[in-house]
């Protein structure tokens, strides 16, 4: 991993080094962490070097009550464990989540749960063009995460995208729903509909900034229905209880978030 590459872009990095693998044969990670908080700031930064450098920053929150920055600082992570994103169409994948979110588990909930669409996949939303640059939202999620006060590292990893970046690490969040190489091919189709970046990854977390959002309860409809079957504990488990009342939610918002039990 290059870091003199950001050294010549005039981005200094906090101290850190190259992750090495908690299982296994022990050998070095594809990711780079810093050693303490994420400096406020320094996340666009990068992103904005990225296609000089080809270093994708995130910023990693870790699973709650763990000395060891699970999985980050622990080495709980399996690079070349998952399938290729270019492998996955996006459409064929989310179709066949939401037949399986719809026919096993809470099967009884379900029409209630997805109506206006019952157990009838409706296929992908249409894509938004962005209005802006998509790294401006993605700067400003990633510097109020950081205001909050999350307790996220710097990570860089050498990938095109952030989507790309979910499966260079190893990361493997969503394991229990679906793999790395599927969920990342889905990712990488949001970047380009619309205008989706990821800004911030944790143990089973995921969070993106999005650049054209929904305008409309219509419009976040089918992107409601996508994000079930992306995430269903977002429903399941979620205080909005149907996909209604979730798309209202999505009205406008510039971030997503996701978190896989």
């Amino acid at each position: 991993m290059d870091l003199e590459s950001l050294r010549g872009e005039g981005v200094p990095l906090p101290a850190g080094r190259m992750v090495t693998a908690g299982e296994g044969d022990g050998g070095t990670l594809p990711l780079w962490l810093s050693d303490g908080p994420a400096p406020f700031g320094l996340w666009g930064r990068i992103r904005a070097a990225h296609p000089r450098t080809g270093l994708w920053p995130l910023l990693l929150e870790p699973l709650d009550g763990h000395e060891d920055f699970r999985p980050w600082g622990s080495g709980e992570l399996f690079p070349g464990a998952s399938s290729r994103p270019a492998d996955h169409e996006p459409a064929t994948v989310l179709a066949r989540w939401w037949d399986d979110c719809v026919s096993t588990g809470e099967d009884d909930d379900a029409p209630a749960v997805t109506a206006p669409y019952g157990r009838a996949w409706p296929g992908l939303a249409p894509g938004r063009t962005p209005v802006e640059d998509p790294g401006r939202p993605a700067d400003e999620h990633a510097d109020a995460l950081l205001s909050f006060g999350a307790e996220a590292r710097l990570g860089l990893v050498e990938a095109a995208s952030g989507a790309e970046a979910l499966v260079v690490t190893g990361w493997s969040g969503p394991v229990n729903h679906a793999g790395t190489g599927e969920i990342a091919a889905v990712v990488a189709d949001w970047e380009r509909r619309f205008g989706a970046r990821v800004f911030a990854v944790g143990f089973d977390t995921l969070r993106l900034s999005v650049a054209a959002p929904p305008a409309t309860l219509e419009e976040a409809l089918p992107i409601a229905a996508e994000h079930f079957a992306f995430c269903p504990d977002n429903l399941w488990q979620g205080p909005c209880g149907d996909l209604t009342a979730y798309a209202e939610h999505l009205v406008g918002a510039d971030e997503w978030t996701f978190w896989w039990d």
